[in-house]
């Protein structure tokens, strides 16, 4: 490199060196809040559901549209927002977000009706997008290239941490004050990240930023919330045979597919469709995805079992949820040393078949249920989960150049958002559409009008419920029942989907074939790891 170049290209400034650590934590700080939302909101699903003035009194469509709104804009804009800090400044992109995050949870946690919730959460979702890759991009500014690696790790360390701490978090607030106040939390944490971020971050920008995509933004934005859109309301209607339901999934596949060519012909597309001609990236890829399918829709109707059916507080919920993110902690940073003894391809396919076997012990929990059972199966379905996420990003990383890093980064990002949109969407559709059909004929009690609100999901038949009075104590068993029943059916769906996950990874990951470099390295690891 020539003496010429720019400072930033040549190495880190040594004020900026001198307070990186510093500066890693106030990252993490900006990237805790985006990720706690989510989480947070896990908790707090059944209390919004819960009719006015506890909650909203949102259908189950509505709840996985308000989470949905912020994941699908998210996922959708995640590319454009990276792009967009290369060219005007990670910094500066980095402030906006939080910013735009900031207001969206301020407006979410006064909403007055689930259509705002929705609403204001997109925002969110907007500013969220914009954090997320500005986040890595300024830590890999603010790094050498040798401390990279660590820097890393500890960021995704925090990743895990929010997931933690998120659903109990959630469970505190909701025990203390009302459903908006898990909100209505990021306000003050944006507020000291922003103050905090205009002191000690310095910007940085790509001397070469890529062109911006909207028509492949926009294309892929439409096609998922019309997919979307789709399965939910089939859901609700429990008949996916309905018109309306197969020409929105159907426009949905449509535009997605138009997505696809748009971006093969593109000279500067959002995603490169061509990386998908590797078939360990893409058997990887579907495996990240597979897995947030199964987390995000398992995290939905667990949620519902344990505060609904089994009557634990908020709170008591976050902490029975917790085995789930310990396991991950505790495995995610130790699952190279399984690779390097297995391979790839054992790993991955070992992880993916325990969590179809935890979904399907899902489907043998019942009312009375030990409690512990669940405890178990949370635990062994975190540590199935550590053994597919860590080695997938690596085999991500490694099956692109080095200069492709960035994309294939933001790439596996929206996979996992996707994956977990559609886990919320297919899943809650199963539970809605099976426990319809499970209390149907039990609501000859309720009014005709009330029928088919009664119907949608257990939270609304046990407030229906509780306006006929005593009258209504005889739909609580019932509805107990028919939900236990959509909920085994769910389980098992995901269980399949799960399995169909393993065969793609057991086909096409690279198996245990390592270089004299790598085995050099596997000894070192083995010495140190014993």
């Amino acid at each position: 490199m020539t003496t010429s170049a720019p400072a930033t290209e040549r190495h880190v400034s040594e004020a900026v060196h001198r307070r990186r650590w510093v500066i890693l934590g106030v990252l993490m700080l900006s990237l805790l809040i985006v990720v706690l939302d989510n989480s947070i909101l896990n908790v707090a699903i059944k209390t919004i559901s819960t009719p006015e003035p506890i909650g909203l009194g949102a259908t189950q469509g509505e709840l996985e549209w308000a989470i949905n709104a912020y994941t699908l804009v998210f996922a959708g804009l995640l590319f454009t927002a990276g792009l967009l800090g290369d060219r005007l400044g990670r910094k500066k992109v980095l402030l906006a977000g939080l910013a735009v995050f900031g207001i969206g949870s301020a407006l979410a946690a006064e909403s007055g009706s689930p259509v705002q919730l929705i609403v204001f959460r997109a925002v969110m979702g907007l500013g969220a997008a914009f954090v997320m890759p500005a986040t890595l991009s300024v830590l890999m500014n603010v790094f050498e290239r040798d401390e990279q690696p660590k820097a890393i790790g500890i960021w995704a360390g925090g990743v895990g941490l929010a997931i933690a701490i998120g659903p109990i978090t959630g469970g505190v607030l909701l025990d203390h004050f009302w459903w908006g106040s898990v909100f209505l939390v990021n306000v003050p944490i944006v507020l000291i990240a922003l103050v905090l971020m205009v002191w000690l971050v310095p910007d940085s920008r790509d001397p070469n930023p890529g062109r911006v995509d909207p028509i492949g933004v926009v294309l892929s934005v439409i096609g998922l919330v019309l997919l979307v859109y789709g399965i939910i309301k089939g859901g609700q209607l429990a008949d996916f045979t309905d018109p309306t339901v197969l020409a929105t999934i159907g426009a949905g596949i449509a535009v997605l597919v138009g997505f696809v060519v748009f971006e093969k012909r593109s000279d500067h597309p959002s995603i490169d469709v061509t990386y998908f001609k590797n078939k360990v990236f893409s058997a990887a890829m579907s495996a990240i995805a597979l897995v947030f399918f199964a987390l995000m829709g398992v995290t939905f109707f667990s949620v519902f079992y344990t505060q609904s059916v089994r009557g634990y507080s908020p709170l008591q919920t976050g902490l029975l949820m917790l085995p789930l993110a310990v396991a991950q902690l505790i495995f995610a940073p130790r699952a190279r040393l399984v690779v390097d003894r297995f391979g790839n391809k054992a790993t991955c396919t070992a992880g993916l078949l325990m969590i179809a076997a935890m979904l399907a012990a899902f489907a043998t929990l019942e009312a009375d249920t030990p409690i512990w059972i669940l405890e178990v199966i949370f635990f062994l379905m975190g540590t199935g989960m550590a053994h597919i996420m860590t080695p997938t990003s690596v085999v991500i990383m490694q099956a692109l150049p080095r200069e492709k890093a960035g994309s294939a980064s933001a790439l596996s990002n929206t996979f996992r958002q996707v994956g977990g949109a559609l886990g919320i969407a297919v899943l809650g559709s199963v539970l809605s559409a099976a426990y319809r059909n499970s209390i149907e004929d039990k609501l000859t009690l309720v009014p005709a009008g009330l029928r088919h609100t009664a119907g949608e999901s257990i939270e609304a038949t046990l407030g229906v419920a509780a306006r006929l009075g005593p009258e209504g104590k005889s739909l609580i068993t019932p509805a107990n029942d028919a939900f236990l029943h959509a909920m085994h059916v769910t389980a098992l769906c995901g269980a399949g989907v799960a399995v169909i996950g393993a065969l793609i990874v057991f086909l096409f990951l690279p198996g245990r074939t390592p270089a004299p470099q790598e085995d050099k390295e596997k000894t070192e690891l083995m010495s140190t790891g014993s």
